[in-house]
């Protein structure tokens, strides 16, 4: 499915230079005693495991100049108590994000990932927070409010754009002041 799904883009769009991956599944859990198996297995198939796939699928199609955006979360740093199987995929992309950098680098493809947080999202009102945080959700950083899309898209265009050459390897940061990543 995912590489029929990147060979539709390329047929669509006539190729393919930017790679924006931005996926995930968020519950929120009191212990990891409440997770089960399948619920765990859902998380990484959603987040990490679909970025390998996709990525795989895209590279041979991406010419040099291109550049891969992952999206990440300051969860990848600060973890939530709440959020363990979720944090966890956004670990393992960062660290993906610095890995794939290094074998990309020799076809000229850039590679990045923007850590932002806290950001409205479905994930928030989808039973990724409680009730209690979604109130308040926001106010744990200096800015005291999250963002939304429209805040955080200059950073995906900038990574995007050819301006951004000499950028690669690196997780960019939108999180109201909150000092991470």
């Amino acid at each position: 499915m995912t590489p029929a799904l990147v060979n539709q883009a390329v047929s669509g769009l006539g190729g393919l230079d930017i790679l924006v991956k931005n996926a995930g599944r968020q519950q929120s859990h009191d212990s990891i005693l409440d997770i089960t198996t399948e619920q765990f297995d859902w998380t990484l198939r959603t987040s990490p495991y679909a970025m390998f796939w996709i990525t795989k699928a895209a590279i041979p199609h991406m010419p040099p100049g291109s550049a891969i955006i992952n999206k990440n979360s300051v969860n990848a740093y600060d973890p939530s108590a709440k959020l363990l199987d979720y944090a966890m995929t956004k670990a393992t992309i960062a660290n993906f994000t610095k890995g794939l950098t290094k074998q990309m680098i020799k076809r000229g493809i850039r590679v990045n990932a923007v850590a932002s947080d806290p950001f409205w999202t479905a994930l928030q009102v989808g039973g990724g927070q409680t009730t209690e945080n979604v109130r308040k959700f926001g106010q744990q950083v200096p800015m005291g409010r999250p963002g939304n899309q429209p805040k955080i898209a200059p950073v995906y265009v900038q990574l995007a754009s050819a301006q951004s050459s000499y950028m690669t390897g690196q997780v960019y940061g939108a999180s109201g002041g909150g000092g991470q990543p």
